[in-house]
């Protein structure tokens, strides 16, 4: 079976790695992680306070400083942001920290892992959520492949415990970006002690799985620790909100599926990310009132492309 088509059943192997011999190899003491983010309410899950701005620092065409782009997510209404980076961004992160606390902007996450900003975390006493990528290692089997990504991922897990955050498993492609592997190595790694790591599941790496969605989302749901939005319709891979042909059926599944954390919305473009935001706000303002069952007003007029 091919990995595009994997089927969205969930499956437990933590107790058949752990009986493989490899539970000293992932096993680890890890402190309580701080609890998720607050749960939205089903009927609030789209609303303005519980969306969170994602890949907005280095897909910004206008390259915002902190201060820029602070003010542009307090004119847009958005209070959350999960903080995407490049290297030549690192000498700003405590700056972006501060522009959004002035600003009362939550930091929800932060992209991959470095020692400057975890420090900073500690000295601002912040404990996001910290994304990476769920690996794809080699194995003969799925189960020998889940082994491989915990043994991988379990020390970064462990320091990520260790200061109190959730490590969220990002589906980036390939067999690790399957949900049915997030959810398995995911499991796996709770099992082996570390039970603050959940996933962060990406509609724009997820077109693989259009059409069985709300399985996928009902076997991640558990661990899910955001969601983040993304126009969709086969064959394109970054799309407005309001654009896709399955937009509506998406959200109608999240909203049905008692899934009651963050919702993120992209720029992931390298247009002025002010703008594609606006996009994507419209093309959900424009969604939600046929989500509610009542007839859309006109559609939106994008500005990005």
């Amino acid at each position: 079976m091919s990995v595009m088509s994997r089927p969205c059943r969930p499956w437990t192997v933590a107790t058949a790695i752990l009986s493989a011999g490899l539970a000293a190899a992932i096993l680890s003491g890890v402190p309580a992680a701080a609890e998720p983010a607050a749960a939205a309410p089903a009927a609030d899950i789209f609303a303005r306070k519980n969306l969170v701005a994602w890949c907005i620092v280095p897909f910004d065409g206008k390259e915002r400083s902190p201060a820029e782009r602070g003010a542009m997510l307090e004119e847009l209404g958005i209070t959350r942001v999960a903080y995407d980076w490049r290297p030549k961004h690192v000498p700003e992160f405590e700056t972006e920290i501060l522009e959004y606390a002035k600003r009362g902007i939550e930091y929800v996450a932060f992209w991959s892992t470095h020692p400057e900003a975890f420090a900073l975390f500690k000295k601002h006493g912040l404990t996001p959520q910290v994304w990476i990528t769920a690996p794809s290692p080699e194995g003969a089997t799925d189960a020998e492949r889940v082994a491989a990504a915990v043994a991988r991922l379990a020390p970064v897990a462990t320091e990520v415990g260790t200061m109190g955050c959730r490590l969220g498993l990002y589906n980036h492609g390939g067999w690790g970006g399957e949900p049915a592997n997030l959810v398995a190595v995911c499991e796996a790694l709770r099992a082996a002690g570390h039970e603050h790591v959940g996933i962060v599941y990406n509609l724009h790496h997820g077109h693989g799985h259009i059409a069985d969605f709300a399985d996928c989302l009902a076997a991640m749901r558990p661990h899910l620790l955001c969601l983040n939005l993304n126009g969709m319709t086969e064959g394109t891979k970054i799309l407005q909100l309001g654009r896709g042909q399955h937009d509506l059926a998406i959200l109608r599944a999240i909203r049905d599926s008692g899934y009651a954390g963050p919702i993120g919305i992209i720029g992931h473009t390298n247009d002025d990310v002010e703008a594609r935001l606006r996009d994507n706000l419209d093309g959900l303002d424009w969604l939600l009132p046929q989500l509610a069952g009542r007839a859309p007003g006109p559609p939106p007029q994008y500005r990005t492309p």
